[in-house]
């Protein structure tokens, strides 16, 4: 029998047992590591069912007597997703209206100036050797983008983003417990300067934003502010290290496809949004709580027991898509690697300008790229909330291999 989490994730898939699972159970019930159990929605319907019945509560299991589950990230309390609605409801209404459409849009051609150059800088070290695409770029893309937005200043980026990784940091509480609290001070810091004088950045306007009476108090923007540079940070990072992984290491005729007709690269890389395992647990790894007694799909979950969500393990139904194993560049279909309904991600905008500009420069300026080692000699990063590699040594011009 398995237990939560899954062994046996990596960036490639969810753990095998997980296509079982959707073929039969797509709500199952398993023994936690630790002690007690939980259940996973495994399927697209059944994450979907679960994200939208307001039966299941984020805000529950912060109860002292909700279930715990030692080794996975829970984020603090009141941050938009530990809410439930109408709280959740609220504060999403409010950032909505900072964190806008036009505003993200307006962020493109910045993303594109950090985009040439860091690649710039990239390829004038690929003249002494291969180079080390996380830590030159992929890294440092996300977290200046994210930066930007919220208004950090420029010389405090480095920092900022070790916290942000140590605070993600599940097998080390004590670090973890640290970085946030130093993030909380950080952040607090950053709220007051721009209550005193307002940028042109999201956290300069969340300081702003009003509906009639209402308005964000100081604890909400400092839990937003590094809600937002955590998730945009680390995530689109981690996410776009596994896809140029993917492409050089398993599919290099499409890299240069890709690099050849940029006009196809959004449809790559909502296929290995689609794709590519995120979470080292398979889950979002943020339990929602049974208010009730709830009956979905044949089976009944217990007033107080936790439920789990797996897109990872979603985005391969073979209900939804068709050989959903395969990456099918030309597919169609709609994934929820950002979630779904209210609990959407606020950030896959951005996140989706960030991916296509990187992956058309890289495939547009690099054709010749290769791994510069073999992918079985790649290192990762143990016991991390994402799947995070150590280094991501890149030949840019094929000609060092």
């Amino acid at each position: 029998m398995a237990s939560f989490p899954v062994p046996g994730s990596s960036y490639r898939g969810p753990a095998p047992e997980f296509a079982g699972f959707r073929a039969t159970q797509p709500l199952v019930r398993l023994p936690a590591t630790g002690g007690g159990h939980c259940w996973v929605a495994t399927t697209t319907e059944s994450v979907r069912a679960v994200l939208d019945d307001v039966r299941f509560s984020r805000a529950a299991s912060y109860e002292p007597d909700a279930p715990t589950f030692p080794g996975l990230f829970q984020a603090p309390p009141g941050m938009i997703i530990s809410l439930d609605p109408p709280a959740h409801t609220r504060l999403r209404d409010l950032v909505t209206q900072a964190f806008s459409a036009d505003r993200v849009e307006a962020m493109r051609p910045r993303v594109q100036q950090l985009v040439t150059d860091l690649l710039d800088r990239a390829d004038e070290e690929s003249l002494d050797g291969p180079v080390d695409l996380l830590g030159k770029f992929t890294f440092p893309l996300a977290v200046i983008a994210i930066s930007d937005l919220l208004g950090v200043p420029a010389g405090e980026r480095d920092t900022f983003a070790r916290l942000i990784r140590e605070f993600a940091a599940v097998d080390a509480p004590e670090t973890a417990a640290a970085a946030g609290e130093q993030l909380g001070e950080y952040m607090a810091a950053l709220v007051f300067g721009k209550l005193r004088a307002p940028g042109d950045d999201v956290l300069s306007a969340l300081t702003q934003v009003r509906i009639g009476d209402d308005k964000l108090e100081v604890g909400e923007l400092i839990g937003l502010g590094y809600t937002l540079l955590g998730a945009g940070g680390d995530s689109t990072a981690c996410h776009l290290a596994s896809s140029v992984l993917t492409l050089l290491g398993h599919h290099r005729d499409v890299w240069v496809r890709l690099g050849e007709h940029p006009e196809e690269v959004p449809a790559a890389v909502e296929e290995l949004l689609r794709w590519i395992t995120l979470s080292t647990n398979d889950t979002t790894g943020l339990p929602r709580i049974a208010l009730e007694d709830v009956t979905l799909f044949g089976v009944t979950v217990p007033k107080g027991e936790a439920v789990f969500v797996s897109t990872s393990s979603a985005n391969r139904d073979s209900a939804v898509f068709t050989d959903p194993d395969t990456l099918d560049f030309g597919r169609g279909g709609e994934h929820i690697a950002f979630g779904h309904g209210i609990h959407r991600c606020l950030g896959a905008p951005l996140a989706r300008i960030e991916l296509v500009t990187a992956l058309r420069e890289l495939t547009r300026r690099f054709p010749a790229a290769r791994l510069a080692v073999a992918e079985e000699a790649l290192e990762w990063q143990r016991a991390d909330m994402n799947h995070r590699l150590v280094a991501l040594p890149v030949d840019l011009h094929g000609k060092w291999s």
